[in-house]
C-alpha cells in the first residue's frame, strides 16, 4: 500500500505541468457581456464571425468559429509579449498579429505562428445563455 501511494504521488508530482503561458500580461478580473441581438455583434451569429469588443487589458477579439459549444473563442488583444501598446489586429484570416513586432498567434487556441514566441496568445472564457456571452478571465 505505500509503495502504491508513493507511486501514486511521484506520478502526479511528474504529470503537473506549470502553464507560464501568460505570465507577462497582468492579471486583471472582469466580466464582459456581449448581447448577440446588437448590431454591432451580428457578425458573431454566423460561423468565422468575428469583432473586437472593450474589456479586459486592451479590448477583446470574439470569433465565432462553428465549432463546440458554444462555438465562440475570445483573446486578449494586449501582445502577449507585452512589449506594445497598439492592440493585435484580426483581420478574419487565421491568426492575431502584433503590429510591433509582428508576431503571429492562432485564433483557435492562441498558440506563436513566429519563431521565438514562448508566449500564448491569453484566451478568455467564453459562456452563453440565449443569445448573450459572457466573456470572463478563467
Amino acid at each position: 500500500m505505500r509503495k502504491l501511494f508513493l507511486l501514486f504521488v511521484l506520478t502526479s508530482f511528474f504529470s503537473c505541468e506549470k502553464n507560464e503561458t501568460n505570465d507577462i500580461l497582468p492579471d486583471i478580473s472582469f466580466n464582459v457581456t456581449v448581447n448577440l441581438n446588437l448590431p454591432q455583434y451580428i457578425d458573431l451569429q454566423v460561423p468565422s464571425g468575428w469583432t473586437y469588443t472593450n474589456g479586459a487589458i486592451q479590448g477583446i477579439i470574439i470569433q465565432n468559429t462553428g465549432i463546440g459549444n458554444p462555438p465562440y473563442k475570445a483573446f486578449e488583444r494586449a501582445c502577449p509579449n507585452y512589449d506594445c501598446s497598439t492592440p493585435m489586429i484580426f483581420d478574419g484570416s487565421l491568426k492575431l498579429k502584433c503590429s510591433c513586432d509582428n508576431s503571429e498567434y492562432s485564433i483557435y487556441d492562441g498558440s506563436p505562428q513566429t519563431s521565438g514566441n514562448s508566449h500564448f496568445a491569453r484566451e478568455y472564457r467564453v459562456t452563453k445563455s440565449g443569445s448573450t456571452l459572457n466573456i470572463t478571465n478563467f
